[in-house]
């Protein structure tokens, strides 16, 4: 699935040229600073991480860290139709017509 982030560290996974399975650097926080937490998932609608991922983030080790940024593809796109299923309708301009 594709991913809504320009700079998910994914994106290349597996992809000649692409990123690598990182060795010894750790992974960063996929945190975008949108903290909230989605009732009906329980994910962050920021960065689609559970709260305990959130809270453990730091102690987590690396292949940890790696398994739950791969499943972030996957939950930002079920979000995302979540977030948007529930978003209000937008309203239809009125049309333009001669000025009276």
């Amino acid at each position: 699935a594709p991913c809504l982030r320009r700079s998910c560290i994914l994106c290349g996974l597996g992809r000649p040229g692409g990123l690598r399975e990182p060795a010894a650097v750790s992974l960063p926080s996929p945190c975008v600073n949108v903290c909230r937490m989605h009732a009906a998932t329980g994910w962050c609608e920021g960065c689609a991480r559970t709260i305990e991922e959130i809270a453990a983030w730091g102690r987590l080790p690396d292949e940890a860290k790696l398994r739950v940024w791969r499943q972030l593809p996957e939950r930002r796109l079920r979000l995302r139709a979540l977030l948007d299923a529930a978003a209000p309708p937008v309203p239809a301009s009125p049309p333009k017509g001669p000025a009276s």
